[in-house]
């Protein structure tokens, strides 16, 4: 996910805040308002696919700490 024009979540989160507050504001045209409204929504699935890698990568952190239950373990 980081590459060079991918910001960071903390980034892209940054700048999703500043979206947000400037069209809560208001007094924009509705072009400016459709330009924010878009760079809103890819900053929001920006955020989303990091949170998503920081998901899998938790469960495999996670799946490594557990002991396999024996074959003939019932798993509960």
């Amino acid at each position: 996910m980081a590459d060079e024009k991918t910001p960071s979540y903390e980034k892209a989160r940054e700048e999703l805040t500043e979206v947000v507050r400037r069209l809560e504001a208001g007094g924009l045209t509705l072009e400016q308002s459709i330009e924010l409204w878009e760079r809103g929504e890819k900053l929001a699935a920006i955020c989303e696919n990091w949170l998503q890698g920081a998901r899998v990568k938790l469960a495999a952190a996670m799946a490594e700490r557990r002991p396999e239950p024996a074959s003939d373990e019932a798993p509960f």
